[in-house]
């Protein structure tokens, strides 16, 4: 039996957040989603390859029994990662979404892993990273 994450991908990413409509107008006026579905505390889009979902804490405790505990500013909750096909793509995705309003941690750098990425945080501080791999590759692959 193969294992369950070998044959399920991944289909959605869900960030929890404050409020809705601030989020979700992040999500299309800066980064350019789809809005795919909306209703109380929920919103989801569509992107490139996988839906994006964000959905109130404070709905998703109220109906379901999850913690509605919310951590302080400025601390990551999750982190998305895009993976660009070049380093120059990388700076390319900065330049645009920098001109769009989004503020980045600062410009693309070259990391020890090989990999060219740049940071930046939606307006509940979730976590995005933009990266192509250098020439040569990923470190560390197992396979």
């Amino acid at each position: 039996m193969a294992a369950f994450a070998q044959v399920n991908p991944i289909t959605d990413i869900c960030f929890l957040v404050e409020d809705i409509d601030r989020a979700a107008a992040f999500y299309v006026d800066s980064l350019g989603f789809r809005p795919r579905r909306r209703a109380p505390g929920f919103a989801d889009f569509k992107g490139a390859g996988v839906t994006l979902a964000l959905w109130e804490i404070d709905h998703i405790a109220q109906n379901t029994g999850v913690s509605g505990l919310k951590a302080p500013p400025g601390v990551h909750k999750a982190c998305a990662a895009i993976e660009l096909s070049s380093p120059a793509a990388v700076d390319a995705a900065y330049a645009e979404l920098a001109a769009a309003g989004v503020a980045f941690q600062g410009p693309p750098q070259d990391y020890s892993w090989n990999a060219r990425c740049c940071y930046f945080a939606d307006p509940d501080d979730n976590l995005w990273e933009l990266y192509a791999w250098a020439e040569g590759g990923p470190v560390g692959d197992i396979d």
